[in-house]
């Protein structure tokens, strides 16, 4: 969970009320946190991820006058307007398609803000921005730059500029090659031929997301005015990401102006701090909850944790949604923070009202036996997700896409789909792990869709090692098919991964149950592996123990 270092004075002028240091250790952790050590004024507090808006100790203290009763409700920040316009090139459509951008002037740059700044950016970058392939943030001194701006692809060997921590002027594929921060991120980049960068009306670059800033636009002590871009794959997520980085800098003192984002159909303004409203059933609240809360309890409850509400009944509520609360998709995150500002403190200790015994799952046992059966030979279990994409299961895997379950509207192209196999996935863990020594051996006991669109769970291992072959496949599957007294035969298969001549089928009963074989090279390079690789997968279903 993020740890967020903060001074208590700094913590103090912010929140802009008096509490002792002793009060705040004991009821800070309440919202939904831990302490994680305290060194003189020095605090260090762990929350919870699902909340980016207390990564910086702006919306702690933000946060804080709410819950501590100092202002309840949600906080209003004025926005000024501006001519400030960034012109979106369709040629990012297909690369990163979304920008959303803010102003903030009148800015002191102190070495808390500074330290706070860095800190949260890093944090959203890891947190809301999946490690910048989501959202990434620029933050840039404004003085030196002429608006409009144009957000557009080029070719990477047709512009250069000086980026941050360098004093050459670099084009952006040797930026890529060279810095530091292109060799760590390059591979968000992976198969494009042009990239996105963000220039001024004078051609002058500020940043080459989500790469690295120019130097141009370097945020210095003397910087007064901040221009802060979000760039992503989801627009949803780098507002929220703009959000919460803006009225941070406006807990500062920091004026907010708007901005003019345009596309070739459609123009919005850019950051939109309006909180989204929903309705919440007092009802609801007090059935999940097992409370009797009235109305103006859980409507002061809300207030407490910066919601604005309005009464429609005795039973049924507005609530206002603050613009920077990423965490709230569904009813129970309200009844959730209903709980928190209530106190957790004020729930009565309760007991089970029946009493009832628990058992394990039919197949627990035999999947014990399994799982101790590939231990037994040397292989460590992995789990993974059953969420994957079309290019793992298919076209790592030099199949054509073929049946499968669609995500409806996925937030990212890491996930569009349930998985058809398990060792795409267990090829993308030793991708994961390719620094490590050889021999690496890992299986995993999960669930695939099979072709009848029906859950089945299967087993599936893979050996990476310099000698790895199709005996020492065959081994292993011998030595799993003897362990659990089943008998199969072998015939040969045509699977587009394994290499021709390479691949069983495991036989079963006059039915094919699973395959076995060495990995073609074409699909190991695939997966960006360098030695041989033999695996086997098997349906569980067909060679279950009879009792």
């Amino acid at each position: 969970m993020p740890v967020i270092t903060f001074d208590y004075e700094d913590f103090l002028n912010l929140l802009g009320y008096k509490i002792s240091k002793e009060e705040l250790i004991s009821r800070l952790p309440m919202i939904g946190a831990d302490f994680d050590k305290i060194e003189d004024n020095k605090i260090s507090i762990e929350f919870f991820p699902n909340r980016p808006d207390l990564a910086s100790v702006e919306g702690i203290a933000r946060a804080s006058r709410a819950f501590f009763g100092f202002e309840l409700g949600l906080k209003n920040y004025e926005i000024e307007n501006s001519d400030i316009v960034i012109n979106v090139d369709n040629s990012v459509k297909n690369i990163r398609p979304y920008v959303s951008c803010s102003l903030v002037k009148n800015i002191t740059m102190t070495d808390e803000l500074i330290s706070s700044l860095m800190d949260l950016q890093e944090k959203l970058h890891f947190g809301i921005g999946r490690n910048r392939k989501k959202v990434a943030i620029g933050v840039h001194n404004f003085e030196p730059i002429k608006p409009p701006f144009t957000y557009k692809a080029v070719d990477p060997d047709s512009v250069e500029f000086v980026p941050l921590a360098k004093i050459e002027s670099m084009t952006l594929n040797e930026i890529l090659r060279k810095h530091e921060k292109g060799i760590d991120y390059s591979y968000l980049l992976d198969g494009f031929k042009k990239y996105p960068l963000i220039v001024d009306s004078l051609d002058n670059v500020l940043s080459f997301p989500p790469i690295i800033n120019g130097t141009l636009t370097e945020v210095t002590p003397f910087t007064k005015d901040l221009f802060i871009d979000v760039t992503g794959n989801s627009l949803n997520s780098i507002n929220y990401a703009l959000n919460i980085i803006t009225t941070a800098l406006a807990e500062r003192g920091g004026i907010i102006y708007n901005t003019m984002i345009k596309y070739d159909e459609v123009s919005y303004i850019s950051p939109n701090l309006n909180p989204k409203k929903r309705e919440l059933s007092i009802n609801y609240v007090n059935k999940i909850l097992g409370t009797n809360l009235s109305v103006n309890e859980v409507t002061e409850s809300l207030q407490k944790m910066g919601y604005n509400t309005e009464i429609i009944s005795e039973n049924q509520i507005n609530i206002f949604i603050p613009s920077w609360r990423f965490d709230i998709l569904h009813e129970i995150d309200l009844v959730e923070d209903v709980s928190v500002g209530y106190g957790y403190d004020k729930f009565e200790i309760d007991y089970p009202k029946s009493l009832t015994y628990g058992s394990f799952l039919n197949n627990y046992e035999f999947f014990n036996v399994l799982r101790n059966i590939m231990i037994g030979l040397g292989y460590n279990e992995v789990t993974t997700f059953t969420l994957s994409n079309e290019k793992i299961e298919f076209e790592k895997m030099n199949k054509e896409i073929g049946k499968r379950v669609e995500i409806i509207n996925p937030i990212s192209e890491e996930y569009t789909c349930l998985r058809t196999d398990l060792i795409p996935s267990l090829l993308t863990i030793l991708k994961e792990n390719r620094h490590h020594s050889l021999p690496q051996k890992i299986f995993e006991l999960g669930i695939v869709v099979n072709k009848d669109y029906k859950n089945e769970y299967n087993l599936a291992a893979v050996k990476m090692d310099a000698k790895s072959n199709f005996s020492d496949c065959k081994s292993i599957v011998d030595a799993v098919m003897r362990d659990i007294g089943k008998k199969y035969e072998i015939d040969e298969k045509n699977h587009p991964a394994f290499i021709p001549g390479r691949c069983a089928s495991i036989i079963n009963n006059d039915k094919e149950i699973g395959y076995f074989g060495e990995l073609h090279p074409k699909t190991i390079i695939q997966f960006d592996l360098e030695h041989p690789i033999i695996g086997f997968e098997i349906q569980t279903e067909n060679i279950k123990i009879e009792k």
